[in-house]
């Protein structure tokens, strides 16, 4: 708003520091403050909204039809002078107030206040509004002061103290109203919207040599540097963005539910074949009659091939990533290859359990009862196929929840906590638990390959019937000095031997 009047023998700065329904761009975006919308009290007058830069306080404001107009005491410090001076002769000749917003409301993009409280008055470059100028300089440094005696009784006189209050010449001021809290929608409780934002350019080159000016004592410089570390919204990009060594990876992990369902051995150290002896026959035994004769029946055996397979993964890089990057890119790197190679090895054996298995002869119902059906049929035919307990029910992760939803009239029946009839333990927090007496392994591996709730969606299975054997995991690592790439492969070998191929029995659903 504009300053109508600068008297540098009193010491005072007067003006019109809010028009009503004029339009002004703010810090905020486009501003309008509806009539008599602002609670005003004593505050002080700052320099471009510049807390640490009083320069002066308010001794007297009136509110009229069009504004509010104010009158300031300027303090007898270099800051103040020079804020005379200024004001003077039109070089910062602009009021702006921050307020802080208690009601308001979007009027086609502007904001329009209703409410508002005065937080602070400054002295400013370049006012919101056009209008907002030094419109008369009611005296200058070099006229004589007037007397005492010629002094209306204001409360602006030079003799006014900190703590006189603000007087009202012509509305009284509003009584203080308390504003729910619900309604302060856009600038926080601890810091006003200021009506005018300083217009300053902030790039790093400027930042730079204010950063050095201020060092040097420029004020104006130190002004800069304040409002350039005002808010992060003033100067994102002064503001570093750290990136810490944490790598969130919700792709892969190093679960292997069906390989860990079964027994392990160690793979040969050579060969891409090797062989298991196999019994094909077996000696008999009969009953035989006194000085009968006794039947031979001889035992005979084949060979069972079990093929190996290679998994394998790699990537492709350039030299000063792997140079120039922090040591932690590449020990993720191998992590993550690690996790692949796991969730592929996986998938592999689950494939094969399934498809060399046999299905249970009698589907069942996705229910507590359809479950304990299939456990009992699906125990009974590993063990007349492979004459081997089933000691392991692999279950794939949809399956997991419907068991863990299970419950005897809202009683949990499989995450019960040690009753005496528990059928079992399976937790939301762990990927192995017990079911009816097997030992349950979750294995995303059967998600991946369609089997979910329907058959196949989990299978009972002999440990022995089937063995996975494999070799150490291997880094290779080669230089293409072409390109300055490097190229990282992760590499194993395993093999599994299906021993009994009706050693698993997967489910049937109705």
């Amino acid at each position: 708003m504009a300053i109508t009047a600068a008297d540098s023998v009193k010491r005072t700065i007067t003006g019109k520091i809010v028009t009503w329904n004029e339009e002004g761009n703010t810090s905020v975006g486009r501003t309008v403050f509806s009539a008599d919308s602002i609670d005003v009290k004593p505050v002080k007058l700052l320099l471009e909204h510049d807390r640490t830069r009083p320069i002066g306080k308010m001794v007297n404001f009136t509110k009229t039809k069009d504004g509010i107009e104010a009158t300031f005491k300027i303090a007898n410090t270099m800051a103040g002078e020079d804020a005379l001076v200024e004001a003077t002769e039109g070089l910062r000749d602009g009021f702006s107030v921050g307020a802080m917003i208690n009601e308001w409301s979007n009027d086609n993009g502007v904001m329009r206040i209703s409410s508002a409280s005065l937080e602070e008055v400054s002295l400013v470059t370049d006012p919101a509004i056009d209008s907002a100028r030094v419109s008369e300089v009611a005296a200058s440094e070099n006229e004589a002061p007037k007397t005492e005696d010629s002094e209306p009784a204001t409360a602006d006189s030079d003799n006014q103290t900190e703590g006189e209050q603000v007087s009202d010449t012509t509305v009284p001021a509003p009584a203080e109203e308390t504003v729910e809290a619900a309604k302060v929608e856009t600038v926080s409780a601890a810091r006003p919207a200021f009506y005018t934002a300083p217009r300053l350019e902030f790039t790093k080159a400027k930042y730079l040599e204010n950063s050095v000016r201020a060092a040097l004592g420029d004020d104006d410089a130190r002004a800069y540097v304040r409002a350039a570390d005002d808010t992060t919204t003033n100067n994102a990009g002064l503001i570093p963005t750290p990136q810490l060594a944490t790598v969130i990876n919700p792709l892969s992990n190093a679960d292997r539910g069906s390989i860990d369902a079964i027994s392990r051995g160690v793979l040969p150290a050579a060969g891409m074949t090797f062989e298991i002896p196999k019994i094909t026959a077996v000696p008999t035994v009969a009953e035989v009659a006194e000085e009968g004769a006794i039947g031979e029946t001889g035992m005979t055996n084949s060979f069972l091939s079990v093929s190996v397979k290679k998994f394998a993964g790699g990537q492709e890089f350039s030299v000063e990533l792997l140079d120039r990057s922090s040591p932690v890119f590449f020990d993720e790197l191998v992590r993550q290859m690690e996790f692949a190679y796991a969730k592929e090895t996986d998938k592999y054996v689950t494939n094969l359990i399934i498809s060399s298995g046999q299905l249970a002869p009698t589907a069942q119902d996705n229910t507590a009862a359809g479950l304990l059906g299939y456990v009992a049929q699906a125990a009974a035919e590993v063990y007349e196929n492979s004459l081997g307990f089933a000691r392991s029910i692999v279950v794939s992760p949809e399956q997991w929840a419907n068991i863990m939803s299970y419950n005897d009239n809202g009683r949990p029946i499989y995450t019960a906590s040690n009753p005496s009839n528990a059928g079992g333990a399976v937790s939301p927090t762990s990927l192995r638990g017990n079911v009816a007496g097997l030992d349950l392994y979750v294995s995303r591996s059967l998600s991946a390959l369609t089997y979910t709730t329907g058959d196949g969606s989990m299978f009972v299975i002999n440990p022995e019937s089937y063995t996975w054997y494999e070799s150490p995991r291997f880094q290779l690592r080669a230089d293409v000095v072409a390109t300055g790439q490097v190229k990282v492969a992760y590499y194993g070998y395993g093999a599994l031997a299906v021993k009994v191929a009706n050693g698993s029995c997967h489910f049937n659903k109705n």
